[in-house]
């Protein structure tokens, strides 16, 4: 039987389709959707702490291993020992900021000899929030707003201080009005129990002002300004003024230099006269390599008859107070949180004022020599 002519041309596209569509087989996996990627958010609470163990020796040192009575900062000799050890913890959400922190070491037992012995161990405590943007206000127990040297020796650009920051605050208790101008310019204004005393020592309180200006990604200039009665309860009132002045600034991509100023009175035995300290150090630290560096200081420091550093209450016949110096460093940061340090440091002063106890045919000795070397682990 034959088809009708027109039936087979109808079946022809069916019969092709058959043969070039492939057997139904297994349906191909579909990738699932993927996942949005959710950036971490980082906590607003963080710890941190910090360790510089060290060894200092002095040349012809007296018998006994601690150093000269105006050094606070890594101040034994002939002795492995921590300088500081600080753990502690810090919250900051943007609109709420605080810190807690405690540390030992000599530092602390010889910084911290008159106060109050719980609150010998607190680095910082403080509780702040931003009353409007671009404000912040603290209160509690903080770093000082004054000097270029900080209680951190890895912040330092050396790893002894300079004699004028070891006799400046290095902590106050109070509270801090801090305004961010914009980028470049930071305010602030303080008003603290004191001097450097977490305590108050007497009714008066301080003052205290603070500008920090980077016009640019290289320089930094810092003014610093303090005020206030830092007389025993019962003692005439004695007024002191400080400003403290620095500034850095990255000459190169190795070199960077720093400047520091010290200048201050405070009122002496009579109505009219004034007892005037002045101090200055000069920094230049030079990157060797990626992992080694040196930093040289020169420095001075005047106290006329010994204000500050030997008396905060001189009188008339106390003898003035005058060194002069230097030191160099070297460091090695074998990773980004260690550092290996080396200084050596000389200082020359007048008539007595490096007079030790080990020799006393030389009560006249003028100059003083040590070498001091440190590790210092942050994390």
């Amino acid at each position: 039987m034959k088809f009708p002519s027109f039936l087979l041309l109808a079946l022809l596209p069916v019969v092709a389709l058959a043969q070039t569509t492939p057997p139904a087989g297994p349906a191909t996996p579909v990738a699932p959707p993927v996942a949005a990627v959710v950036p971490a958010v980082a906590s607003p609470l963080t710890t941190y702490g910090f360790v510089d163990a060290y060894y200092g020796y002095d040349f012809d040192h007296a018998n006994d291993n601690d150093r000269q009575g105006f050094l606070y900062s890594h101040g034994r000799q002939n002795e492995f020992t921590i300088n500081q050890a600080l753990v502690g913890v810090r919250y900051d959400d943007g609109k709420v900021r605080g810190a807690v922190g405690l540390h030992a070491g000599s530092y602390v037992s010889a910084n911290y000899a008159a106060e109050d012995p719980v609150f010998r161990h607190v680095y910082e405590a403080y509780a702040g929030f931003r009353p409007f943007a671009k404000a912040w206000l603290d209160m509690g127990i903080f770093g000082s707003h004054i000097g270029f040297e900080s209680a951190i020796s890895k912040d330092n650009w050396t790893l002894t201080r300079s004699v004028m920051a070891e006799n400046s605050p290095y902590y106050q208790s109070g509270a801090r009005f801090t305004y961010e101008v914009g980028a470049k310019l930071t305010l602030t204004g303080l008003v603290l129990n004191g001097w450097q005393n977490i305590r108050e020592t007497n009714q008066s309180k301080a003052l205290g002002t603070q500008i920090q200006w980077k016009p640019s990604d290289k320089l930094l200039i810092n003014s610093s300004t303090f005020y206030g009665n830092e007389q025993p309860v019962g003692s005439p009132v004695r007024r002191r003024y400080m400003h403290d002045f620095y500034l850095t600034y990255a000459a190169t991509e190795r070199t960077n230099l720093a400047v520091v100023f010290d200048v201050g009175k405070q009122r002496g035995v009579s109505s009219e006269q004034y007892d005037t300290w002045h101090a200055a150090s000069v920094f230049v630290k030079y990157k060797l390599a990626d992992t080694f560096s040196t930093t040289l200081r020169g420095e001075y420091y005047y106290a006329e008859r010994g204000v500050i550093i030997s008396s905060i209450m001189p009188e008339a016949f106390d003898s003035d107070f005058r060194v002069a110096g230097g030191s160099v460093n070297l460091d090695y940061l074998p990773t980004s949180n260690v550092a290996f340090r080396v200084e050596g440091r000389y200082l020359n002063g007048m008539q007595g004022v490096f007079a030790r106890l080990d020799n006393p045919d030389n009560p006249d000795n003028r100059s003083y020599g040590n070498v001091t070397t440190s590790i210092a682990l942050s994390f």
